[in-house]
């Protein structure tokens, strides 16, 4: 399929550019919408645009006085600091649009910093720096949160500290001992404001150490934040960095560690994102990365 032209604005329409991040399959990963020509566009629209598209998050692409670009992020209800598999979906498209056909490497400017870009062009995939990681214990009600999920306290891997964690944006990391209880996993997000307290606008995160993929360390799933317009995000790049600095601080300490997560099994979007944290002085910092794939465009009016 041919790759997206230049994003034209027609009046009330704009043609946005549909990918799948953490899959080179078209229907699998996790869909992003790309507009690459954004400088024209205000905030309120660029929601309108996001809200319309309806994906877990749309990204808009400027111009950039402090890195070769900036990248906006938004999901049909506000805007986001960090996205990971937008990122991801945004720099392969832009390589590919461009034409690019040496490996490259960029910054990028974000609401959570500017941040490092590598694209291998070899195996074609985009590998993104995140903020160095964060934790905060979580000191709500097991009960209500598991609840929330659709599990019991019983389903908790309690080995293994509950802490809202953030390489860039906060989500709720929660330890779950297998595999089965994934599947019986049914979120209110209505009510995740009322649970986090500490943090309200943070989404919740299972993880576990079963998978489904031998070649994959751990599996999650994520469950959106109460404002964000949906339910589930397939393949969650930010939210799988803070797994890979998780695993070296909570699971298997040590100063560094590379491994892979799968997600989106549940709902038929497998994915798999490659995570790669270090322990520099007292901060860990943290990169993923992933392939995408071109859907095709998208007409939406704003």
């Amino acid at each position: 399929m041919t790759e997206p032209n230049k994003m034209i604005d027609k009046g009330n329409t704009i043609k946005v550019a549909h990918y799948e991040a953490f899959s080179d399959i078209p229907g699998k990963g996790n869909p992003a919408g790309v507009v690459f020509d954004s400088d024209n566009l205000s905030e309120e629209q660029m929601q309108s645009i996001a809200k319309n598209v309806g994906f877990n998050e749309t990204a808009f692409l400027l111009k950039s006085d402090k890195a070769d670009l900036r990248i906006r992020f938004f999901t049909p209800g506000h805007e986001m600091n960090l996205c990971g598999h937008g990122t991801v979906a945004s720099i392969y498209g832009l390589m590919k649009r461009n034409g690019i056909t040496s490996s490259q490497d960029l910054s990028i400017e974000t609401l959570a910093g500017i941040l490092n870009i590598h694209f291998d062009q070899e195996h074609q995939e985009i590998k993104m720096a995140q903020a160095p990681a964060q934790f905060i214990e979580f000191q709500g009600d097991l009960d209500h949160l598991t609840e929330a999920i659709g599990l019991l306290r019983g389903d908790l891997d309690l080995r293994f500290p509950v802490v809202y964690g953030s390489t860039g944006i906060w989500t709720l990391i929660l330890p779950v001992r297998n595999l089965d209880a994934f599947l019986r996993m049914k979120p209110d997000n209505k009510r995740f404001k009322e649970i986090l307290t500490q943090i309200p606008t943070a989404s919740i995160h299972p993880i576990c150490l079963e998978t489904f993929e031998k070649t994959c360390t751990m599996h999650g799933r994520h469950f959106s934040a109460f404002r964000s317009g949906t339910v589930e995000d397939p393949v969650t790049g930010t939210a799988s960095g803070v797994m890979g600095a998780y695993y070296m601080t909570y699971i298997e300490p040590s100063n560094q560690t590379e491994l892979q997560i799968e997600q989106g099994t549940e709902i038929g979007r497998k994915g798999i994102v490659r995570v790669y944290a270090q322990k520099k002085n007292s901060l860990i910092n943290v990169s993923i990365s992933g392939k995408a794939v071109y859907v095709g465009d998208i007409s939406i009016e704003y």
